[in-house]
């Protein structure tokens, strides 16, 4: 049969099979064998022969497979079929197959080098003597080889078809034949059908890592806004003013006992030690910012008493800010004069309330945030 017609229909024949199903990136260690014609380079002098490999290979990612190889074939001499002549050799061939995810088959390119052997019986040529005996002679060498070839391989799970044509550099320079007739290398067409099999058990689908569990820095159970790890306060009500700690702040920092005697602004000593007490709660609270508000008694006029609380106010500003609050934490001083009492400055009969005034004498921190 014409080399051409025989390798168009086996072309052809690749065209039509179909793989079952397509399977992920397989990247296990398989065997592969094949077989099919080695059409002879017409310089050898040998007949076209069947042929077959044996190897095993891998894929290293989804387009490049790389495999190592041996082939074998017998082809008989032109001249003489009875005459010995044989090739043997490996081979290390790197393939790129043009393939996508859900690829059931595809095309690839074949290209490696490898080394091959022949070995061969001969009858000199008379010019050249007859070897002793009148028994053929003998001729063997070692050469290397190019491989290149085209294929198309189908996906049917563990085990793949291959199609493949390629040629076969054989850069063959020493042959049993007068020294005029010596060629260089010789060109082989093969085209061959094979299987590969893949070893060891089905690549197991990734699972997914079990999610952790939650730990206390995740959860937050009161929804205070500070986890439960950090919240020494849990159970906080919707509403409440939390700080960092999950504890509620109260939204006025009342300086009870920061009173001030009657139409005075300065501190008095007593209010020295709660002073200190109020500036340890803004320091452990670090992002609360208040107001520094100040009042009066209703004695007085109205401008007077303005004046005053703006007076008394200052003083605890000033005590604050000289020791270690941040100015920038504090509104203010602010003095409400005598328009927000929390006591009564008389009694029901009108009579003078010395004790609600002492109250209504007083200094505030309303929280702002």
């Amino acid at each position: 049969m014409n080399k051409k017609l025989l390798c168009a229909a086996l072309l052809a024949g690749m065209g039509v099979a179909q793989a079952a199903a397509a399977q992920d990136f397989d990247d296990r260690w398989y065997v592969s064998g094949s077989t099919g014609v080695n059409f002879q380079d017409n310089d050898r002098h040998t007949e076209d022969a069947i042929f077959a490999t044996l190897g095993v290979g891998k894929f290293f990612t989804p387009n490049w497979s790389v495999d190592a190889e041996f082939n074998y074939q017998n082809p008989d001499k032109s001249s003489n079929p009875n005459l010995w002549w044989s090739q043997y050799g490996v081979s290390a061939d790197a393939r790129y197959h043009f393939r996508h995810a859900d690829a059931k088959w595809w095309p690839y390119v074949r290209m490696g080098l490898g080394w091959q052997r022949h070995e061969e019986e001969f009858v000199r040529d008379p010019a050249y003597g007859t070897p002793n005996g009148g028994f053929p002679a003998q001729h063997s060498d070692n050469n290397v080889a190019l491989n290149l070839g085209a294929g198309l391989q189908f996906d049917f799970g563990r085990v793949d078809l291959r199609t493949e044509v390629g040629t076969r550099v054989d850069f063959d320079s020493e042959q049993a034949r007068p020294p005029q007739d010596q060629q260089d290398y010789f060109t082989d067409l093969l085209a061959s059908v094979g299987l590969t099999v893949a070893l060891g058990p089905e690549p197991a689908a990734p699972v997914a890592p079990a999610p952790a569990a939650p730990s206390c820095a995740d959860m937050d159970d009161d929804g205070d806004g500070v986890n439960n790890c950090d919240d020494k306060c849990p159970g906080s009500q919707a509403g409440q003013t939390i700080g960092p700690d999950g504890c509620p702040v109260p939204v006025t920092i009342d300086l009870k006992g920061v009173n001030f005697d009657f139409d005075k602004s300065t501190l008095r000593p007593d209010a020295i030690q709660i002073l200190g007490e109020a500036t340890e709660i803004l320091k452990r609270y670090p992002d609360l910012k208040v107001e520094v508000a100040g009042h009066t008694d209703s004695k007085g006029t109205d401008e007077y008493n303005q004046k005053l609380s703006e007076r008394r106010a200052k003083a605890v500003y000033d005590y604050l800010t000289s020791n270690g609050v941040d100015a920038g934490r504090l509104v203010g001083p602010v003095g409400y004069g005598e328009s927000r009492p929390i006591a009564p400055n008389t009694n029901e009969d009108g009579s003078d309330n010395p004790e609600g005034r002492a109250r209504n004498r007083r200094t505030e921190l309303n929280v702002q945030n």
